[in-house]
């Protein structure tokens, strides 16, 4: 008889837990063997169930960190972020027929508490703004395979409009006025198994920068850019323009220095 083929599950955890990977079988299928096998990036024996005993302590990279339980799921813990990979089960009923299933595991880091900064442009007026732009940007440190997210904290409508965000939610663009002072902004960060977030008042931020005096920093760059340019292109056209540039001039400044190397002090 042809085996019975099973694959497409998934299964996730988190480094430092657990993952519980369960042995299905048909509906009236009595097993006598099973077999569970890491298949990638080797493969490898894990445990197996043969004459009613549960055995796992086999060489590989599970060692003490496999349980295989009565029902022949085969439990791992404490999960490591090498561990993501595909495993099998081979199971074997009285009759001889062969059930396998494959399984996908995805072991994924716990999500760090993110770090949100506050960004804001300034306008150009001695006055504090009646309305200010905000730039929240957030960032998890050293995680992948994370998405971002953002709330607006003591509203009936929690969600953030698409529009206002930028470089995969890194970056959210609010602009708040007099009525926002108390209003909170939270950046949630996530992934399949874990999430964290951070909270920020950007209001505190537009009363600090208001400061009489100060400049755009968009002003600032409208001076500087062409500035940086102007000078960068005089110096191109001096140094291309000199008086020993070209082969005319060249010719005319050998002949000068020649009279000077023809006459040796005797």
């Amino acid at each position: 008889l042809l085996p019975f083929v099973v694959t497409g599950a998934q299964v996730q955890g988190q480094v430092g837990g657990s993952a519980l990977l369960v042995a299905e079988r048909p509906p009236g299928f009595q097993i006598r063997e099973a077999i569970w096998r890491s298949l990638w990036p080797s493969e490898e024996l894990l445990a197996t169930f043969f004459r009613g005993s549960l055995e796992t302590l086999y060489h590989s990279r599970f060692l003490g960190r496999a349980q295989l339980h009565g029902n022949l799921s085969l439990e791992l813990r404490p999960l490591e972020s090498g561990d993501s990979g595909n495993f099998s089960v081979l199971l074997v009923d009285k009759e001889g027929r062969a059930w396998t299933q494959t399984l996908q595991l995805k072991v994924y880091d716990a999500v760090p508490r993110p770090e949100v900064q506050v960004f804001i442009a300034v306008s150009g007026d001695a006055q504090p703004p009646k309305t200010c732009q905000v730039f929240l940007s957030c960032w998890a440190p050293n995680i992948s395979d994370i998405t971002y997210s953002w709330r607006r904290e003591g509203t009936i409508d929690l969600d953030i409009k698409p529009g206002g965000l930028f470089m995969d939610g890194h970056v959210l663009s609010v602009s708040l006025g007099p009525g926002d002072k108390g209003v909170a902004y939270s950046c949630i960060v996530s992934n399949p198994v874990s999430w964290d977030l951070a909270t920020v008042t950007p209001w505190e931020s537009c009363h600090r920068q208001a400061a009489p005096g100060m400049v755009s920093y968009k002003d600032v760059l409208l001076v500087v850019v062409p500035v940086l340019l102007f000078l960068i292109l005089a110096g191109l056209s001096a140094w291309h323009w000199g008086p020993c540039s070209g082969k005319k001039k060249k010719d005319v400044c050998a002949d000068e220095v020649a009279p000077e190397t023809e006459n040796p002090l005797v």
